[in-house]
């Protein structure tokens, strides 16, 4: 059976670090396009300027990956395409995404989606605001920094609303606040097993 994996959680959780812990063990790796993108960091220095085609931006690489990934067996994607929708609702809830781009970006999405499988299994690594605070303190991008602390517990409030009424695959739910996968074999091995057991358990 084909294995999909999608990583979801807020800024600063470590999807990307469990998803390098992946690759190791043979899985295609899909990193969220990120590093190298001049439009998120003019987005948060001008959010209504940019929100909207940073959202497209954003979609329209995601869905790229999903087609990509269909040509392995193995593959693990670093945020999800669905996720998408918790950053374009709250945009639109603070005024930063006009409601006409909103309906042409949910337009879109829905599009899209008609082509794109769901994975075998969706792992939520939820977090406390705070420690996520801590985390993009210590990796010290400017443009995170810059943020004010409430902008970080909005997005984390909104994950846990779209988590608590997600239906779309097989969901896990990891707390990783007192788990450290990157830098301690105990918990690294801890997370694989948890999510092998699952990915094994599903029929």
């Amino acid at each position: 059976m084909d294995k999909t994996i999608n990583i979801a959680g807020v800024v600063g959780v470590g999807k990307s670090s469990l998803c390098n812990i992946f690759s190791e063990l043979g899985y295609k790796v899909y990193h969220e396009p990120v590093f190298d993108n001049e439009l998120l960091e003019k987005f948060y220095y001008n959010k209504e300027k940019y929100a909207f085609p940073l959202q497209i931006f954003f979609l329209n690489k995601r869905f790229e990956m999903y087609k990509d990934s269909n040509h392995y067996p193995s593959s693990i994607m670093d945020r999800s395409i669905v996720e998408d929708r918790i950053f374009a609702k709250m945009l639109r809830d603070q005024g930063e995404l006009d409601i006409k781009e909103y309906d042409i970006y949910v337009n879109l999405f829905n599009n899209m989606m008609e082509h794109v499988n769901s994975p075998t299994l969706m792992v939520y690594l939820r977090i406390k605001t705070k420690n996520v605070l801590q985390r993009i303190k210590k990796r010290g991008r400017k443009y995170e920094l810059e943020q004010g602390d409430q902008y970080w517990y909005d997005l984390n409030h909104n994950y846990e609303i779209f988590f608590n009424e997600y239906t779309w695959s097989k969901l896990l739910i990891i707390d990783v606040d007192e788990i450290d996968f990157v830098n301690k074999e105990k918990d690294k091995n801890y997370i694989i097993n948890l999510i092998e057991e699952n990915l094994n358990n599903i029929t």
